[in-house]
């Protein structure tokens, strides 16, 4: 478990402090000032997970507050602009303690508590060319190859220079070099990490960089292909293929999102063989405020799928719990959402899910892998008044696996926005 502590501000931190200076010398800079934005989000999360056999903790329970304000600048003037964005994240106790921690909504510390807050600051220098943007400092990406977690009281932040380009009509592009990560529930500036759940790979295998690149051409209205690369030092390599696509049909709309990852060793291989292909896609169609969805998710190769520890593996089949990403695993999912607007109470949202997987090969056992996890969710978002675009979300989720513990887990989270300019 990462812990929280404080450390000497990074290098990228002085930069952008440097950049501030410069940018707020005496010259003409309206525009600067002028297209700035700030916004802060709330989001009160209470998360219970009940472990429903073996031995070790029986229950985490933990309630807690978190504040993220979120300032933007806009560009000086000229052929080059420049900015500058701060990521301003609090989090704050409401309870635990008793040992339910764990919950990855507050840090752990060496003593098995929790601080009563925990917080940090995240500043962004960027310049920009035209319609492309080189950003250097704090980001939460939500690439394929790379995705932040934000389900907790805070985001996962990471660190390091992305350019993201749309020079070129219908092509964006994304590319650059992350090198730390500061996970969610901790205040730590740290290397970037392996996953490794249910002993698919080494334990703890650290990299100093992820190289990546890739880019989203729309083919036309409502079909786009997605490819890109990732490059994890000395660890593993992954190439993405993707395809996202909707067609009117029938009174209603056809959706699709198939994607295929390919991972493989690389360098020296410090974690071992990574050898992975993920076949994955998620077909649904919506009419009248209902929308089904089937899903399924093939995995082959001699382990399991890699990616980043702390971060959101990029499979339709993961979910609240599991992510089903185990070697050979294969698993299926049927969704069905409801939009109550159709029935007079807009804002008002339910979603359920069943995802059952079979065949996955387990570190340890010769025994085939069977598991399966089911979720539901009820949403509303307040519609007008003082409260507009406040929700509430009640999630509930059960997992039962042959080979991880199984477990029950609630939530219940309240969130708003509010723009401060």
């Amino acid at each position: 478990m990462r812990t929280a502590s404080r450390q000497a501000l990074p290098p990228v931190r002085r930069l952008s402090l440097a950049l501030l200076a410069c940018t707020l010398a005496p010259a003409a800079h309206a525009a600067f000032v002028a297209d700035s934005s700030a916004s802060l989000t709330t989001t009160n999360i209470y998360l219970n997970r009940d472990f429903r056999e073996d031995a070790g903790q029986n229950k985490r329970e933990e309630w807690g507050q978190g504040f993220w304000l979120d300032i933007q600048s806009g560009y000086t003037e000229g052929t080059v602009g420049f900015g500058l964005d701060a990521l301003g994240l609090l989090g704050v106790k409401l309870d635990s303690g008793g040992g339910r921690t764990g919950t990855d909504l507050l840090p752990v510390q060496d003593d098995g508590g929790t601080p009563d807050q925990y917080g940090r600051l995240g500043l962004t220098a960027k310049l920009k060319v035209s319609a492309s943007e080189f950003r250097y400092g704090s980001h939460i990406p939500e690439l394929p190859v790379v995705k932040a977690s934000d389900s907790r009281l805070l985001p996962q932040v990471f660190e390091g220079g992305l350019l993201t380009s749309n020079d070129i009509d219908n092509l964006s592009f994304t590319g650059g070099r992350l090198d730390k990560v500061i996970d969610r529930a901790s205040t730590n500036s740290e290397d970037l990490i392996l996953n490794s759940k249910n002993k698919r790979f080494t334990g703890g295998v650290t990299a100093e960089h992820m190289d990546l690149a890739g880019f989203d051409y729309s083919f036309t209205k409502g079909l786009t292909g997605r490819y890109y690369y990732a490059d994890v030092e000395d660890i593993y390599r992954q190439h993405f293929l993707g395809l996202l696509a909707s067609q009117a049909l029938g009174g209603g709309t056809l959706s699709a999102d198939l994607r295929l990852s390919i991972s493989d060793d690389s360098g020296s291989a410090n974690a071992g063989q990574i050898d992975n292909n993920a076949w994955n896609g998620l077909l649904g169609y919506a009419h009248s405020g209902h929308k089904l969805s089937l899903g399924y998710q093939h995995l082959s190769g001699d382990t399991g799928f890699a990616y980043l520890d702390g971060s959101d593996p990029f499979l339709v089949n993961f979910v609240q719990i599991n992510d089903f990403a185990n070697a050979d695993e294969r698993s299926w999912q049927a969704r069905y959402d409801f939009d109550f607007t159709s029935l007079g109470v807009p804002g008002l949202s339910f979603m359920t899910r069943y995802i059952k997987g079979d065949n996955a090969q387990v570190s340890g056992s010769d025994e085939e892998g069977r598991e399966w996890e089911r979720n539901t969710e009820l949403k509303y978002v307040v519609q007008n008044g003082p409260l507009k675009d406040l929700y509430v979300r009640l999630r509930n989720a059960s997992f039962r696996s042959s080979f991880a513990r199984d477990a029950d887990e609630n939530r219940v989270i309240v969130g708003y926005s509010l723009p401060i300019w």
